[in-house]
């Protein structure tokens, strides 16, 4: 599903040239869940940007299925997290003014695969039957990421990307949004790859890999 060969950043900092990625090569299959680990400001966020082409790369080749990411104009960058890659992080981003059910399908309606069947699913698995006609701010945070992980799996993506998805919840919170979201990437068959610096999580993912000096060890 996802292969990444090769793959370097650098940015400029204090006038010098920094290396965050060394030539990266990381892959993930279709249905299979990943951990990305590292120490601060080992390049994870880095590496999950560049592969939802939030950002270019300096060289390295990224590719989604039949897609080349690192060949894509930015209106083809735009296009592939639109309708082929699903998005979480840790702020969850969801849309102040629309309601919960409104904010679950709104990537899926921009995308134009809008799936009332597979909408009707994530509700209920995701528990937010009783919440759909509430704002984001009448949520709790856990509410919150059940909202914006059931809106980044709504168009069926190939790939969903998480950056630290659980860090503004607490433990109990943090297993139990996790949980869902590895049953819910089962079941939709896609892949997924989720930066964290919590070994306890990483390990319930079926491999872990760790970015260390710009490097996949």
């Amino acid at each position: 599903m996802l292969h990444v060969t090769g793959l370097t950043k650098s940015y400029r900092a204090a006038g010098e040239e920094v290396a965050v990625l060394r030539g990266v090569n990381l892959t993930v299959a279709a249905g299979e869940s990943v951990a990305l680990t590292g120490e601060s400001g080992s390049g994870k966020s880095t590496l999950l940007h560049l592969i939802a082409g939030l950002d270019a790369a300096d060289g390295g080749e990224i590719r989604l299925a039949d897609a080349q990411v690192s060949e894509l104009s930015d209106a083809g960058r735009a296009e592939l997290r639109r309708d082929r890659l699903g998005l979480v992080f840790q702020q969850f981003n969801l849309i102040p003014s629309l309601t919960v059910e409104d904010n679950l399908a709104f990537q899926s309606r921009i995308a134009g695969r809008h799936d009332a069947a597979w909408h009707g699913e994530l509700v209920e698995r995701l528990g937010l039957g009783r919440f759909l006609k509430r704002y984001p701010e009448q949520l709790s945070g856990g509410q919150q990421q059940r909202v914006a992980i059931g809106r980044a799996l709504a168009t069926k993506p190939l790939l969903l990307l998480a950056d630290e998805p659980t860090g503004n919840l607490d433990e109990d919170t943090a297993d139990e949004v996790l949980a869902l979201a590895r049953d819910l990437v089962t079941r939709s068959g896609c892949g997924f790859l989720m930066v964290t610096h919590s070994a306890r999580l990483a390990a319930t993912l079926d491999r872990q890999v760790n970015l260390h000096a710009g490097v996949i060890a």
